[in-house]
C-alpha cells in the first residue's frame, strides 16, 4: 500500500475491462450526489481498483477526458485515506465541474460509502 503522500496511480489500482466493470455494476451498493454516482463492491485484494465512466448525454471527448483527470487526480489525492479491498467505479454526470468541486463530490461519495479509513475532519472553507 502507497503512503499518504503518494499520489501515484499505478496501473494494479485501474479497473479495466468490460467484465470487471460490468460486475461492479451488477452485484453493487451505490451511493450518489449531486453530479455523481459511486458504485462499490468488495474484491478481496489489498488494494482499491477504480474507474471513471460517464453518462451518454457527457458531451464530447474534451469534456470527458477533462473530467476523467480530475476524477483521477481527486482520487489520487484522497486514496491514501480510504479504506482498501473495493472495486470503485464513479459514473460522471455532465455538468461545469471544476477540480475543487470535483474533489468535492469524491469526498462527499467516499464519506457516505463509509470509505475513510477513520473519522474525517469537515473542512471549512
Amino acid at each position: 500500500m502507497k503512503g499518504k503522500g503518494d499520489y501515484s496511480f499505478p496501473r494494479q489500482e485501474r479497473l479495466k475491462g468490460r467484465d470487471e466493470i460490468r460486475e461492479v455494476f451488477n452485484r453493487r451498493k451505490a451511493v450518489s450526489c449531486a453530479g455523481a454516482k459511486l458504485l462499490t463492491l468488495k474484491n478481496g485484494l489489498d488494494h482499491n481498483r477504480v474507474a471513471f465512466t460517464f453518462s451518454r448525454k457527457f458531451g464530447c471527448a474534451v469534456e470527458r477526458n477533462r473530467a476523467r483527470r480530475q476524477g483521477r487526480e481527486a482520487y489520487r489525492h484522497l486514496r491514501g485515506e480510504l479504506k482498501t479491498g473495493f472495486d470503485l467505479v464513479l459514473l460522471v454526470y455532465p455538468g461545469k465541474d471544476d477540480f475543487a468541486s470535483r474533489m468535492q463530490q469524491l469526498t462527499e461519495l467516499f464519506r457516505r460509502a463509509g470509505l475513510f479509513e477513520g473519522p474525517r475532519i469537515q473542512e471549512h472553507s
